[in-house]
């Protein structure tokens, strides 16, 4: 993916990660679309960051995928690059009644959420004469947190989904990159903001766009902080990774 002279659709992007990559991505030249529910933040982005279009979109209603994305290629009929951010993290305990609901909920919004936007615009992409999907997995995907079990499947099934994408959009104009996080930062979670074990949020766009800067043709966007989490198992030492993700043993670096 160029680092420039795009068009990006960013659903999801009114907080946190999304958001500051949104901000980074059009400080970088390119022209940035955000999408969210929230009219008045969607109005307050707008007036922070002249340039910066807004479309509303409940990405967990395929209605307004439809009808948002409709919209978005109206407006933007040179859009390249997709990079649907939005997602939700919520604690599960599965020794006791009542977590289908939150289950159901996450796997709406991180799973079937993203799979509709792809469908929506994966024609248009293919039509485009170079452009990108850019998905977002985390870290937990390859190594579970035992509190969110089903955010950590989600996080999973995108991981497959890029890798699957990748395969089938091989030999097209149509390129797939996954960005990993690790903690950061941010509300997704209540109090992860000010968590100290958590990577700053700056830190963390900072390294992405250097990332996305140095290496065009990347397919994963590992920050170094993530890695402890992606390559357990390749080390050898992923028990003791999870061990250490679920306070159950001291960091050993």
């Amino acid at each position: 993916m160029r680092i420039n002279g795009n068009t990006i659709f960013i659903p999801g992007a009114t907080s946190g990660i999304g958001l500051a990559l949104a901000v980074r991505l059009h400080e970088a030249g390119n022209r940035v679309i955000v999408g969210g529910r929230r009219v008045e933040l969607l109005e307050s982005i707008a007036a922070q960051h002249p340039g910066i279009d807004t479309v509303r979109i409940d990405t967990a209603d395929a209605a307004s995928i439809a009808s948002a994305s409709a919209e978005v290629i109206a407006r933007h009929p040179d859009l390249n690059v997709l990079i649907p951010m939005a997602g939700i993290m919520r604690a599960e305990d599965w020794t006791a009644p009542g977590f289908v609901e939150t289950a159901e909920v996450t796997v709406t919004t991180n799973l079937l959420g993203p799979i509709r936007l792809i469908a929506a615009f994966a024609a248009h992409l293919l039509a485009q004469p170079e452009s990108t999907i850019m998905t977002v997995s985390s870290g937990l995907a390859f190594a579970p947190l035992r509190f969110t079990p089903t955010y950590n499947a989600t996080k999973a099934a995108i991981h497959q989904l890029s890798e699957s994408l990748r395969l089938q959009y091989a030999g097209t104009n149509l390129s797939v990159v996954e960005l990993v996080p690790p903690s950061v930062q941010t509300d997704l979670m209540p109090g992860h903001a000010d968590d100290p074990s958590a990577m700053p949020l700056d830190e963390y766009i900072d390294e992405t766009m250097a990332i996305l800067t140095e290496q065009p043709d990347v397919t994963e966007v590992q920050v170094e902080r993530v890695k402890f989490l992606r390559y357990g198992e390749v080390r050898g030492d992923q028990s003791q990774v999870i061990a250490v993700l679920n306070g159950l043993a001291a960091p050993t670096r």
